[in-house]
């Protein structure tokens, strides 16, 4: 069997129950509105860097859990005994620069919510810019945010084309919204 070309073309061969198909057909690609789910997304993310996503996504309920399901104020609040907490608890990657990262970007999430209202706001803000202009803006705002983390992110929540392939029919539901 020829080895899929895209994320769509993989998922469609999976049963119904299988994690990325859950995903791929009622996440990927998504306007997300809500800030702490747009701050999960952005954890997640950044802590696939090196990962396979089928490791997050069996992981998700426990980075809700251990980032108390991604609550910005609270995550913002963290402290040194919160991080150990994070680096000890091995249903989540126990990575310190990534548990780091998830708590300045959520400090940095409140600055940008006391400018802008809300996170959503300040991506709308920026919108639309080149995947490049992107980079070096998530660059210069939070920790963590290369290239991939970047566009995957931003393609993740619809801000960037290709999460979907013209002949999926995700692709045909989103593009109608």
């Amino acid at each position: 069997m020829e080895k899929p070309t895209s994320y769509c073309a993989a998922v469609a061969l999976m049963e119904a129950d299988d994690l990325h198909k859950i995903y791929h057909d009622t996440a990927y690609g998504f306007e997300i509105k809500d800030d702490n789910e747009l701050f999960e997304r952005l954890v997640l993310e950044i802590n696939q860097a090196g990962l396979s996503w089928t490791t997050i996504l069996k992981k998700q309920q426990n980075f809700k859990k251990a980032f108390h399901n991604f609550n910005i104020k609270k995550v913002a609040t963290y402290t040194e005994k919160d991080r150990e907490r994070l680096l000890n608890d091995a249903g989540i990657i126990r990575n310190r620069l990534k548990v780091n990262a998830a708590i300045v970007n959520a400090q940095r999430i409140l600055e940008i919510q006391k400018e802008h209202g809300s996170f959503k706001n300040w991506i709308e803000v920026h919108h639309p810019k080149t995947k490049e202009e992107w980079v070096k803006l998530f660059k210069k705002t939070f920790l963590f945010t290369g290239g991939e983390i970047v566009n995957e992110f931003l393609m993740s929540i619809g801000y960037l084309p290709g999460a979907h392939i013209p002949s999926c029919p995700i692709y045909k539901q989103l593009e109608k919204k």
